[in-house]
């Protein structure tokens, strides 16, 4: 006698299990799949039932999976990846607009020059945001954002852009005007996450540096404040690498200060598909994009 197969529960509850599993929060799992609270208690109950185990274990203020949560989450996101894999492949899903998210420091000196790969890889418009500075909030949305931390973020698309790893650089005029010992020359001071003239201090020794006689808010700025002959910055390596490149900024010792904190590309996966972001990736390893990765959507 033929035994019919179980039926599979509906989609949108475990679909909902992974968005809960994912972020930790029913909270955050409702505001990811457009429901309300109570509806993804709701589904996960009714999951719950279906399968007639618990899949979390409820706390007053937060959620854990449950051993048989554990177990199978990484089944069902491995499922519904392959879903929307092959919904891109077949029917050509990727984004024709990417939105990208980003300090005016970071679009100035890391976007612009590859403005050009990402438009390849949209296909059609990039729509660049200002992010202010001070907000840090990384929502997941269909917006790719561009933050600087440790990457311990929910999102499912994270990358690097770069390690980040400091010097003191200055304009050639300045030595030139004011003498050949950098260590008496005026400061340059950046606020923000980044280490300062007093990390740099108590990792390379020596007596006290000046008082720093500028202050900005924006690496972008205390560059270019450099540049002009205003004193010597505590510059990001990677951002000043044009600067370097061409000669406006000259790096003025060669140790450098390493930062476990860099700028990294995040989104989730209404940002972008899946093959977009493999593109991306290949621009960030500074790869150049397949000849065949046009049409890899589905679009010409």
């Amino acid at each position: 006698m033929h035994n019919p197969r179980p039926t599979l529960p509906p989609l949108e509850w475990i679909r909902v299990f992974e968005a809960a599993a994912r972020t930790g929060s029913f909270t955050a799992a409702a505001a990811e799949t457009g429901i309300t609270q109570s509806a993804v208690s709701q589904r996960i109950a009714q999951l719950e039932q279906r399968l007639g185990t618990a899949l979390f274990h409820r706390h007053p203020r937060a959620i854990t999976l449950s051993v048989e949560g554990e177990a199978w989450l990484p089944h069902v996101q491995s499922a519904l990846e392959g879903m929307r894999d092959s919904s891109e492949a077949i029917f050509g899903s990727g984004r024709r607009r990417l939105v990208i998210s980003a300090s005016q420091t970071i679009i100035d000196l890391w976007l612009m020059p590859r403005l050009g790969q990402l438009a390849e890889v949209a296909h059609g418009e990039i729509s660049v945001q200002t992010m202010v500075t001070g907000a840090h909030d990384a929502p997941e949305d269909d917006v790719i954002r561009i933050r600087y931390g440790t990457g311990d973020w929910p999102h499912p698309y994270k990358l690097p852009l770069y390690g980040e790893a400091l010097a003191p650089l200055a304009a050639p005029s300045l030595l030139e005007a004011r003498g050949r010992d950098w260590t008496h020359l005026p400061r340059i001071a950046c606020s923000g996450a980044r280490p300062g003239w007093s990390d740099w201090l108590a990792r390379q020794g020596g007596s006290s540096t000046p008082v720093p006689q500028l202050r900005f808010d924006t690496h972008l700025s205390a560059l270019g404040a450099a540049r002009a002959g205003a004193g010597v910055v505590l510059g990001s390596l990677p951002l000043a690498e044009a600067d370097l490149r061409s000669g406006a900024l000259i790096r003025l010792e060669e140790t450098s200060l390493p930062h476990h904190a860099t700028y990294w590309l995040i989104a989730g996966q209404d940002a972008l598909s899946r093959t977009q972001w493999d593109q991306i990736q290949q621009i960030v390893g500074g790869r150049p994009l397949a000849q065949s990765s046009h049409n890899q959507d589905g679009t010409p």
